[in-house]
């Protein structure tokens, strides 16, 4: 009999012999377990496990290595003398060591476990992925005493697998998503448009003048410069959304997650788009050669409308042909109106950069008054002359600003005209005494060089930093309050002071408030509106002003605009005040008439 097993046994000869002779195999696996079997059993399952073309192994219980056959031996790098009396743990990654916590679990209960795909380690520190076959050890009495273990090396079928998958599904020159999981992709993403009501993008990009490149330079070098492309278009968006190429010189991005609002999702959409056209900006090294490019997009937005991945991608590419049309380089959205928006900002943050360069803004001065009614200060609040639309409000452009990231070179101007103005204040007897407070962005102040910012433009000037008051918004600190205190400390060492303005409306944490090296809190306006009628108004304003009193802060309150307010702020010894009531925002000329006309007659 035994010469029927003298030759190499594979494992679909094993796996037929187990699953035919249950029996037999619980034979082996007590004999690989060192129980007590017969001669003639013992040969031939010796035979059987010795010749096995796969890795033969058993452990206790408690994961100890009791056998282990030659195959286990070049399988894993261990020899039989090194891993039995080891935990079978020795061949598991650190990553998944509470496999066998689990594994040794079932097993206890008398399952087995067929065609268990997992990872292990050579010797060597390889990992090597295997298909495993567990089966419960028992003794004479039936008792789970350990497990048996059949592994059978599939790495190279895994590696094959994962090259087909890549080949199916993914560029081979960039190796980016191809159409085919695009498609995939993009049906997810409608899908969960129409579940959850939020919104999605899609943009072609077509690389302008592509064709010229390829064939002046020739293949390698168009290549190259597709890689470096699609390098720089994943590094524009978040993880959570796509990049894929569609074949030549096209590429795909699928946005997921916009605002179910359409013009945020359409600012949003924009907002990669000119991350795309800044990338592309810098000049691509090309072998020893320097090459510049430029691409035309056309965008569509989706919002769980019932459009296919097709549909969608055909209104991108009519979108891309009007980019083309518009003289290339540039974005165009398949959407009229979310054209006409999305040019109207461009519009905006081209306007308000040019208004810059011209210099057509202005500060306006608004008095800030003491109890007798003189004037000691002024609030810089900023005015845009535009030379077709006129005087146009802050509320109109600051906003915009501050998402355009214009408010840093409008902020600086802001400041330096602030430091202007209080150098020439100081020279004039009648207006030496004024303080001067302006208003600053957080994301200016978050600025690393925000510091050196502000003591450059007093320096600029010959300002007075002790005149500079900085009115922060308590949004600011929200984010890193450590760093906002460094900075605040680091300018009030030099005598600028700080207000926080429109206290009591937003975060107000007592924490922070006495831990920030402020001068001034600003009673927002819509406390002050009520009184001295409206019982809450009243309970806050008074407060307030307790609390300022209790740390040493000077309190302005803004909008006073009748004479109760201001005697019921006075009666509760709030120091100072702004409003209509005293003077409205004007021209420096016009505030300095109003500050030498001496106290105000109310």
């Amino acid at each position: 009999m035994g010469s029927r097993f003298r030759g190499p046994i594979s494992y679909p000869a094993v796996a037929r012999a187990v699953d035919n002779l249950p029996l037999l195999w619980n034979g082996a696996a007590r004999f690989l377990a060192g129980v007590r079997i017969s001669r003639a059993e013992r040969s031939l399952l010796a035979a059987l496990v010795a010749s096995s073309d796969d890795a033969i192994a058993s452990k206790t219980l408690d994961g100890i290595i009791t056998s282990w056959n030659p195959q286990a031996e070049t399988l894993f790098g261990y020899s039989a003398a090194e891993a039995i009396g080891q935990p079978m743990t020795l061949i598991f990654p650190p990553d998944r060591l509470d496999e066998e916590a689990d594994l040794l679990a079932r097993i206890a209960r008398g399952e087995s476990i067929k065609r268990y795909e997992t990872v292990r380690v050579h010797k060597d520190g390889r990992q090597i992925m295997v298909s495993v076959n567990l089966s419960p050890i028992r003794d004479g009495k039936g008792r789970v005493i350990g497990a048996s273990k059949i592994a059978h090396d599939i790495t190279l079928r895994k590696q094959d697998e994962e090259e087909i998958r890549r080949l199916a599904f993914f560029d081979s020159l960039t190796g980016l998503p191809n159409r085919r999981l695009l498609f995939d992709r993009l049906a997810q993403a409608l899908s969960q448009s129409r579940r959850t009501d939020s919104a999605g993008a899609l943009l072609l990009i077509d690389l302008d003048q592509f064709k010229t490149l390829n064939d002046t330079l020739g293949h390698d070098i168009g290549d190259a410069l597709l890689r470096e492309v699609a390098r720089r278009l994943v590094d524009c968006v978040r993880e959570s959304d796509s990049v894929a190429r569609l074949g030549g010189d096209e590429f795909v991005l699928l946005l997921e997650g916009l605002s179910s609002v359409t013009e945020e999702s359409a600012a949003q959409t924009e907002a990669i788009a000119m991350k795309i056209f800044a990338q592309l900006q810098h000049p691509f090294l090309l072998g020893e050669r320097k090459h510049h490019t430029t691409a035309s997009i056309g965008a569509t937005l989706f919002n769980g409308q019932r459009d296919s991945g097709e549909d969608l991608l055909k209104q991108a590419d009519l979108a891309l042909y009007r980019a083309k049309d518009a003289g290339r380089n540039t974005l165009r959205f398949f959407d009229a109106d979310m054209q006409i928006a999305v040019q109207a900002r461009a519009a905006l943050e081209s306007d308000l950069r040019e208004g810059l360069s011209r210099e057509d803004f202005q500060l306006y001065f608004q008095p800030k008054v003491d109890q007798e009614g003189s004037v000691v200060g002024s609030e810089a609040l900023i005015r845009w002359n535009h030379p077709e639309r006129g005087l146009v409000m802050p509320g109109d452009f600051i906003p915009f600003a501050e998402e355009s990231g214009v408010i840093l070179p409008l902020g600086r101007w802001i400041l330096g005209a602030a430091c202007g103005q209080l150098a020439a204040w100081s020279i004039r007897p009648e207006t030496s005494h004024l303080t001067l407070a302006a208003n600053v962005s957080a994301r200016q102040f978050r600025r690393p060089d925000f510091v050196a910012e502000v003591t450059a433009a007093l320096e600029a000037a010959d300002a007075d930093p002790n005149k500079l008051i900085l009115e922060l918004t308590e949004s600011l600190l929200l984010d890193d309050l450590e760093d906002v205190i460094s900075k605040m400390a680091a300018l009030k060492t030099i005598g600028v002071g700080f207000a926080l303005d429109d206290f009591g409306t937003g975060y107000s944490s007592l924490s922070y408030l006495k831990r920030l090296p402020l001068t001034q809190l600003k009673i927002d306006r819509s406390f002050v509106d009520g009184l001295p009628e409206d019982g809450d108004d009243v309970a806050i304003t008074r407060t307030i002003l307790a609390l300022a009193q209790h740390m040493g802060l000077e309190v302005v309150a803004e909008g006073v605009e009748t004479s109760c307010q201001r005697d019921f702020l006075i009666a509760q010894n709030c120091g100072a005040f702004q409003g209509f009531l005293f003077g409205r925002p004007a021209p420096v000329e016009e505030f300095e008439v109003l500050n030498a006309a001496g106290p105000l007659d109310l």
